[in-house]
């Protein structure tokens, strides 16, 4: 596994938008490979504290970028001079950009009732020739057996490079992982690779239900106040309780207080 930044624990790449679009663009292209990508904040580094086995998930990735600039804060502190933000909604663009008029397939799976259909329609309206295959509206609890069987079948059936999921943190993470464990010869006698990415809010983003933070609070690391004021019943303890603990710890390992280690070894 290449370096990593340690966030607490958690190995964010130390990656920029053009570089994370390359090398998910290589992995995508390799025969039979598949892997999955974390799209990672103070959200996801918070809730990996409290639960180590989430933790593990990020750490055993293909890539977990970073989604905020803490993240790149901390990457530049640990040394890593050329990351910078890769924002979920932005590498969604980036990727159905490079892809457009290629042949390479997206699958959508994830976002509340009609949101996967709204999302599509946006994304075909903004590239005309992008490939996009298959889109499910998971229910709200694990997939049963049989649900899960013709999921399998129709990403074996249609063979897509990209499969985006968008249920939130943890639950996306957590499906990754599993799916892919659980179906490690999913992409056997393919002569490309399956990329999972989990994006969580950018569904909603480019299906047009909810609005993005302004470029500058984006990049001074306010977008928490914009989406906070936005939807307040939902984020309010995440983001009042997460984001002073992230300091508060982030201190402790930067000082030298708090050792922390990457571990990869997951048992779910």
């Amino acid at each position: 596994m290449s370096p990593r930044s340690n966030v607490l624990g958690v190995g964010i790449s130390p990656l920029n938008l053009p570089l994370a679009v390359e090398q998910i663009m290589v992995a995508a292209a390799r025969p039979e490979f598949s892997g999955y990508v974390t799209v990672t904040g103070v959200h996801g580094v918070m809730e990996s504290q409290r639960d180590a086995e989430l933790k593990r998930i990020h750490n055993q990735s293909f890539l977990s970028v970073p989604d905020g600039m803490p993240m790149v804060w901390m990457g530049k502190w640990n040394g890593f001079r050329n990351i910078s933000r890769v924002y979920g909604p932005d590498l969604m663009l980036e990727l159905m950009a490079a892809t457009s008029a290629s042949g390479q397939k997206h699958f959508f799976f994830g976002g509340g009732v009609g949101v996967v259909d709204k999302l599509a329609r946006n994304l075909r309206e903004q590239y005309d020739e992008v490939s996009i295959v298959g889109m499910a509206s998971p229910p709200f609890r694990p997939l049963t057996n049989e649900e899960e069987t013709e999921l399998v079948a129709s990403i074996r059936s249609m063979r897509p490079q990209f499969f985006w999921v968008g249920l939130s943190t943890p639950k996306q993470e957590r499906f990754m992982y599993s799916f892919l464990k659980n179906h490690p010869d999913i992409t056997q006698g393919w002569n490309h690779g399956l990329i999972m990415l989990g994006v969580g809010a950018a569904f909603d983003f480019h299906a047009g239900l909810v609005p993005q933070a302004p470029l500058w609070m984006q990049k001074s690391g306010l977008e928490w106040i914009f989406r906070l004021a936005m939807e307040p019943k939902r984020l309010w303890q995440r983001y009042l309780y997460n984001n002073p603990l992230f300091i508060w710890r982030i201190l402790l390992q930067v000082t030298g207080i708090k050792k922390e280690e990457i571990h990869t070894s997951v048992q779910l």
